[in-house]
């Protein structure tokens, strides 16, 4: 996987208490941050409030089948994606019946 440059402020305290923490595990701040999102990001990926959430998001052609799977799970993202193929064809069956 590769990375990306990233800039964004973050609380004083917050830098101090990453700093300590590379100290005492011999890592560098970028780490402890890196590790940090990783928690909490795989924290948030269990709550089932989150996933509908990515769910509508895709729905709504706001994030790609991509981004659906790595929160959702392949499974739950084919089955997602179905459902939208469905939901688009049923869509386009009431749009001919009403051309009728």
């Amino acid at each position: 996987m590769g990375t990306k440059r990233v800039n964004f402020r973050l609380p004083e305290e917050l830098i101090e208490k990453a700093d300590v923490a590379a100290e005492i595990s011999h890592k560098n701040r970028t780490e402890i941050v890196v590790e940090a999102l990783r928690d909490y990001l795989d924290d948030i990926e269990d709550r089932e409030r989150f996933k509908q959430a990515v769910v509508e998001l895709y729905l709504d052609d706001e994030i790609g089948f991509g981004a659906l799977k790595e929160f959702v799970g392949r499974q739950d993202a084919e089955s997602v994606r179905a459902s939208k193929t469905l939901l688009g064809r049923g869509d386009e069956l009431a749009d001919d019946l009403a051309d009728l």
